[in-house]
């Protein structure tokens, strides 16, 4: 059974979370003083750390800095009598040293609520102990560099409905890897190490291509449905982008309004005399430029006035917490506004839910992307959805 180590210095409060844990199959350990819990180091990666933040010898910031420091691989879940603010911010802080979190409770803390959690993740636990091994595959260069033109990679396509209306206005291009032997992979198994090998520029290319392909597909079939891609840091670099998008489309006789380049702020980090250069030129060749994950980073305004953007994608950490955070909410609120006063469609990923939606119609967001709408899908599903949907739409 997994340890759960529940570090609060109020012992009856520690005792009945105590109880709660064993209920929910885990064996608990209560620690009073957080320095003692840090000396021992008992921890592994099946354990969970409750972590109370306010506590007077050490408190939870502090040992997150340590947990941190030791490179601990279990999961926190975080509790405070301090407003959820404060518990953003130690969620925040906790991400940035790779720690992962679990959930965040104000006190008095809901137990159902914390049981719920609890029986979620050793849910988990088991699912994961039970995989043989697909998580452990760590491709070489080669590898990839093999899957990149031998056409392993596939495209998953997510789509994108307007909230006013219901119709369908995009989706999103999502790249998997059909490996031969490991099936098909998640884009975590692949991309960070893609990057690493310096091959982000040949797998974009390789996407934007399969998208303008499923692109042609769909106008012989009468659906002219734009596709977003996601663009590299190493191609927003590339000084001849705007140059070879636009032989592609005309290649294959498609308009640039039909495709979708998003990137992200941290993408636009490097270079960015260089990227303003090339997302200027793109802008002037009539493609659209999202701005993805906003919110995320550091420099948002700053970017949205200095570069040309036409859509911003609210990410999806604020739309997902929005029916039970009022401050996530408050950010979706904000971003609309923004986008509205800038001339800037905006899209909210993570709709998993008809209240989030209902929420977002409320707001005048433009755009809802999600499980709730839909989950991704491969090309021929996606094509069938397309046409299954057109059809409920039409009925309605």
């Amino acid at each position: 059974m997994s340890n759960v180590f529940i570090i609060d210095d109020e012992l009856q409060i520690a005792q009945m979370l105590a109880e709660v844990v064993e209920m929910a199959g885990f064996v608990p350990t209560i620690y009073t003083d957080a320095r003692k819990f840090l000396e021992e180091q008992s921890y592994d990666d099946d354990s969970v750390i409750l972590l109370d933040l306010n506590m007077p010898m050490l408190d939870g910031v502090e040992v997150i800095r340590e947990l941190a420091k030791h490179q601990c691989r279990s999961p926190l879940i975080l509790m405070s009598g301090y407003d959820m603010s404060v518990l953003h911010s130690a969620e925040k802080l906790a991400h940035a040293h790779e720690l992962e979190i679990i959930s965040s409770f104000t006190k008095p803390i809901q137990l159902n609520r914390l049981m719920e959690t609890l029986v979620d993740h050793k849910k988990l636990l088991r699912s994961s102990n039970n995989k043989s091994g697909s998580l452990v595959f760590e491709p070489t260069r080669d590898e990839i560099y093999h899957g990149i033109i031998n056409d392993q990679m596939v495209l998953y396509y997510q789509p994108q409905i307007e909230v006013s209306t219901g119709a369908i206005v995009g989706a999103e291009c999502l790249v998997r890897w059909d490996h031969p032997q490991h099936g098909l992979l998640a884009p975590f198994v692949f991309i960070e190490r893609a990057e690493q090998f310096g091959l982000m520029d040949e797998l974009t290319n390789k996407v934007i291509k399969m998208a303008l392909d499923e692109l042609t597909d769909l106008k012989r079939k009468h659906h002219e449905i734009p596709l977003s891609v996601n663009v590299s840091a190493e191609s927003i670099r590339s000084i001849d982008l705007p140059e070879k998008l636009s032989a592609l489309l005309q290649q294959r006789d498609l308009s640039s309004n039909l495709i979708q380049l998003e990137i992200t702020e941290s993408v636009l980090m490097g270079e960015l005399v260089t990227s303003l250069d090339i997302l200027t030129r793109l802008r002037m060749k009539n493609f659209a430029l999202s701005i993805d994950d906003f919110g995320t980073g550091f420099s948002s305004l700053s970017l949205l006035h200095k570069i040309p953007f036409t859509e911003l994608k609210v990410d999806k950490s604020f739309v997902m917490e929005m029916d039970k955070d009022r401050d996530a909410r408050a950010i979706v609120k904000t971003c609309i506004i923004l986008a509205k006063e800038l001339n800037m469609r905006v899209v909210a990923e993570g709709v998993e839910s008809a209240n989030s939606l209902e929420q977002l119609q409320e707001m005048g967001c433009d755009i809802a992307q999600g499980f709730h709408i839909a989950k991704p899908m491969p090309r021929e599903a996606f094509e069938q959805w397309i046409a299954d949907y057109t059809e409920k739409l039409s009925v309605v």
